[in-house]
């Protein structure tokens, strides 16, 4: 009997450690939105999934990286158009000629003015050819793909963890309907073993243990509601729901939902969908452009300027004026400049390579670790629900032998527990089932897309 009562401790304790393991390294944050209303708030996973799309911390913070690293190319397109700009300037001047050495002319005054001059002008500059800004340009733009593709594969990490926490929620409720079930299957056999006890058919040591199961199921009931709430904390807290707002799950906890058939289509899928591959090919192309960039250092750059305007001594006695000037920048002296700055570039380059060759064996390490922990939880799945059945059934043939006095209630206490461990066994292979399930559709790339469906909800 203890031993089964450690085994059921071991698995609630290596679930909270799993649980929080998995929390502190997803997403978890949010912006709570509406008010706290009196009626409790019915939430579907397809709706939890929604919402943390739209309230996630993660996925507000990657929509402002986006935007950030737009403003960045914008600036490199406009350092391409012409930039014009006015002016209007008053100045009032008295100029001694003979600093400048005007002196001694007969009927010239040495001193001039004061005098007023006003000058109203246009003013425009363009490049006409600069290699280097437009490698920047494109440079500017592979970086706003990859952060597209960075939001896109926070997006993925969103689902998958309000998929968990719902999963988890749901696998709390279920532990509280079969500990409830427990609870009143021991109160009934504590009630029969008092009849028998004052029947004079057993001994009282059997009500004793009647007594003890029942407090220990009762204690179980007690933990496992508190973790249930503590569950739908953490989903409510990650998907923008006001944390004293009561929530509803509309949804059961999957059985059987469909997922890819062969190992092969997986790695195929995640070579085609997963954001972070098409993050890291951007990455490494803006590196190649800003080695491009800086080769461009050593060669000639064409400017052009203009500008006209009127000056005069007041606004009604004044002439156009204006001027053009075109100019070649030849580079002569820049080559420690330039050399530095290309092998930066290059240093650059290397490193967005490596972490690329990194990332891909990386995602199809969790793409065959993610198969290999589904084809396992489908097979404990299988397994523990013959061992309900089988603790089922030997419950009810200890409880005939207890009531026929061929046994003490021993053997009942005992079954009883092998039907909680077994209760407990199934709830946590389907849990895991559709975590394995999930993770399996993130390693793939497709979880915004398909986890819905892979976990038996509704699009």
């Amino acid at each position: 009997m203890n031993a089964f009562r450690f085994l059921i401790i071991s698995a609630v304790f290596l679930r909270f450690l799993s649980q929080d393991s998995w929390c502190q390294t997803r997403p978890t944050g949010s912006v709570q939105t509406g008010s706290v209303s009196p009626q409790p708030l019915p939430l579907s996973l397809a709706e939890s999934i929604d919402r943390g799309l739209k309230y996630n911390l993660a996925v507000l913070s990657g929509t402002q990286e986006e935007r950030a690293t737009a403003a960045l190319r914008l600036r490199a397109l406009y350092e391409m158009y012409p930039k014009i700009h006015g002016d209007v300037s008053s100045t009032q001047e008295q100029i001694n000629l003979a600093a400048f050495g005007f002196s001694g002319f007969p009927g010239q005054p040495q001193i001039v003015g004061p005098f007023a001059l006003i000058d109203a002008r246009a003013r425009m500059t363009q490049s006409v050819f600069d290699r280097k800004l437009v490698h920047e340009l494109r440079e500017a733009k592979e970086n706003e793909r990859a952060a597209s593709y960075a939001n896109a594969n926070t997006r993925e990490l969103v689902v998958l963890t309000v998929a968990n926490f719902y999963l988890q929620a749901l696998a709390g409720a279920s532990r509280i309907e079969a500990v409830e079930a427990q609870v009143k299957r021991s109160q009934a056999i504590g009630d029969r073993a008092v009849d028998l006890k004052n029947s004079g058919l057993v001994a009282g040591i059997d009500v004793l243990r009647s007594q003890v199961e029942l407090r220990f199921q009762q204690q179980r009931l007690v933990s496992f509601r508190n973790e249930f709430e503590l569950a739908k904390l953490n989903l409510i807290r990650a998907i923008g729901v006001p944390l004293g707002q009561q929530i509803v799950l509309t949804d059961r906890m999957p059985v059987d939902s469909p997922a890819p058939e062969t190992l092969d289509a997986a790695l195929q899928a995640a070579e085609r969908n997963r954001a972070e591959l098409k993050r890291a090919e951007a990455l490494l192309q803006a590196a190649r452009y800003s080695i491009d960039a800086a080769h461009s250092e050593k060669l000639p750059t064409l400017d052009f300027a203009a500008d006209y305007g009127t000056i005069g001594r007041t606004p009604t006695q004044n002439h156009g004026t204006y001027s053009m000037t075109g100019r070649i920048k030849i580079p002569v002296f820049n080559s420690n400049h330039r050399k530095t700055d290309e092998e930066t570039a290059a240093a650059r380059y290397e490193q967005r390579r490596l972490e690329a060759e990194d990332l891909k064996g990386r995602i199809e390490m969790e793409v065959r670790s993610a198969f290999l922990e589904l084809q396992s939880a489908s097979e404990l799945v299988r397994v523990a629900q013959s061992s309900i059945e089988l603790a089922k059934m030997q419950l009810d043939q200890a409880q005939d032998r207890f009531e026929a006095g061929v046994a003490n209630n021993l053997e009942v206490v005992q079954a009883q527990e092998a039907v909680a461990l077994a209760d407990e066994t199934m709830i946590s292979s389907l849990y895991s089932l559709n975590v394995a399930k999930a993770v399996l559709a993130r390693a793939m790339g497709i979880a915004e897309q398909t986890i819905k469906t892979y976990l038996g909800g509704k699009q």
